[in-house]
């Protein structure tokens, strides 16, 4: 299990990247996002640009974690790792969507001189809008499902990392899945403090793990021990 540490600390280095990318972009994305003057040449588009540079650090970083994960994670239960792996493909991709309606507002503040103001703002309204809805889409659910729910699982029962750990991704994945939910139905808003509050055991979970594991690696497992055949392909004792 000692070939298994350095797997399990790039494991961490790609979760952290998702912090270290997510959060100033979602800052960057400022202007765009909260002035609806931007579409009219107000406010700046080299700082919109350069959060959609990390947003695609971001959807790499979100694959990497995938990818780093699976050959380990597959000798625990195969069907939800790939399950895992699908959620975060999908997760990036609607990131991806997100990211492309706020640089199409780019594109028409550029694009649009002459048009009418009123129905400038109207469509850079909506896809600001279509940004918010992917924003629910992609990192409240896919995450809460795939980060929480599923990795939360196979993490628990691999022993990779301690199980009291693990235990928050159980938690806290379906909590920050419901609380997409009251969202979608109306009962809660986007942000607010009942979401957060939903959400915040899924955040621990993630720091914690990232942190963990690109600190300690992965911890010694009696479970992949049994399952996984020794020699190249996959974990040996």
């Amino acid at each position: 299990m000692e070939t298994l540490r350095k797997p399990g600390r790039i494991a961490g280095l790609w979760f952290i990247a998702t912090f270290v990318f997510s959060i100033p972009a979602l800052l960057l994305y400022d202007p765009v996002l909260n002035h609806t003057d931007f579409i009219l040449g107000r406010g700046s588009e080299t700082r919109v640009a350069l959060g959609a540079l990390l947003e695609v650090f971001l959807v790499i970083s979100n694959i990497a974690t995938a990818v780093v994960f699976f050959p380990v994670l597959k000798w625990v239960d195969e069907a939800v790792a790939l399950g895992y792996v699908a959620l975060r493909i999908m997760e990036s991709a609607i990131i991806v969507t997100g990211l492309m309606s706020l640089m199409t507002v780019v594109t028409l503040r550029d694009d649009s001189a002459g048009a009418d103001p009123s129905a400038l703002r109207l469509t850079g309204q909506a896809l600001v809008d279509l940004h918010d809805w992917t924003f629910l889409l992609g990192p409240q659910f896919c995450a809460g499902f795939g980060n929480g729910l599923l990795l939360g699982y196979l993490m628990y029962r691999s022993r990779l990392v301690p199980p009291r750990m693990a235990l928050l991704g159980l938690v806290g994945g379906p909590l920050a899945f419901l609380g997409g939910v009251l969202v979608l139905f109306g009962a809660l808003d986007d942000p607010s403090a009942g979401l957060f509050a939903l959400t915040a055991v899924e955040i621990v979970w993630e720091a914690a793990l990232g942190l963990y594991l690109a600190i300690r690696g992965y911890r010694p497992s009696p479970l992949l021990a049994r399952s996984a055949p020794a020699g190249p392909g996959g974990p040996t004792t």
